[in-house]
């Protein structure tokens, strides 16, 4: 079993809390969102996994409002919260909303072929409906709401009141918004964006992620009242083996 995977459930159970639900991303999603295409089945496979067991396979009511963070920049987190929403909006019924909230280094909309432009910052500044924000990707089901317009002082606009309206809003108009944040180690912006969500998941990068930091992240995150719904091990390069990742 990897280190990560140890680290994460030791770091629940000092805590007094049951382990957090831990997923494998057997190859990695980069940080524009490519996968090879040799491997594109196994990776549905396994978002499909995460976004069932997050969102579907639920006694309660499922989360609605979810941020996925990386401990560190470059785990690859804008790939997965992509590879997320796309499988939740392939439901006809429900409608899926992508909100790019990392306004240090935005990746999605490259991702989707589309520009930054008249987004959240714009949201949170201006009084027109959040719909009006927001522009359709894939299908009819899949929106994005891109950063909108970056200055230096645009990530103050997450620690203000105006963005839990904003929230509040998107729950109205979408069935579940997934929210992309910046990494925890770098900023406190990820803590803002999970104080008004339904909790947050982390993302781990295989080989990569240092024990001392998804310690301090996760520790933060508590003291914060936020859930850690799920942890995500990405970029791994190899499997554990069935037997054992049955029993994660």
């Amino acid at each position: 079993m990897s280190r990560n995977f140890e680290l994460m459930q030791e770091l629940e159970l000092q805590n007094g809390h049951e382990p957090a639900e831990i997923h494998e991303v057997r190859r990695p999603f980069c940080q524009d969102g490519a996968v090879s295409a040799s491997r594109l089945s196994a990776a549905d496979d396994e978002v499909l996994g995460l976004v069932q067991r997050i969102f579907r396979l639920q006694t309660r009511k499922p989360p609605q409002v979810v941020v996925f963070a990386g401990i560190d920049h470059g785990s690859g987190c804008s790939g997965i919260c992509r590879g997320v929403a796309e499988a939740l909006a392939s439901d006809p019924n429900g409608s899926v909303c992508l909100l790019e909230a990392n306004l240090r280094s935005p990746a999605l909309p490259a991702m989707f072929g589309t520009t930054n432009h008249y987004g959240l910052t714009n949201a949170l500044l201006q009084g027109d409906p959040i719909r009006s924000f927001a522009k359709r990707l894939n299908g009819d089901n899949l929106w994005l709401i891109s950063s909108g317009s970056i200055a230096e002082d645009s990530p103050n606009l997450l620690a203000s009141e105006r963005l839990k309206a904003r929230i509040a809003e998107l729950r109205a108009e979408f069935e579940f918004v997934i929210v992309d944040a910046p990494p925890l180690t770098r900023y406190a912006d990820a803590i803002a964006l999970g104080q008004v969500s339904d909790g947050l998941v982390l993302v781990l990068e295989a080989n990569s992620t240092r024990r001392e930091a998804a310690q301090v992240a996760a520790s933060s995150l508590r003291a914060s009242n936020i859930d850690i719904l799920a942890a995500v091990l990405n970029k791994r390069t190899f499997p554990i083996p069935d037997t054992i990742y049955k029993r994660i």
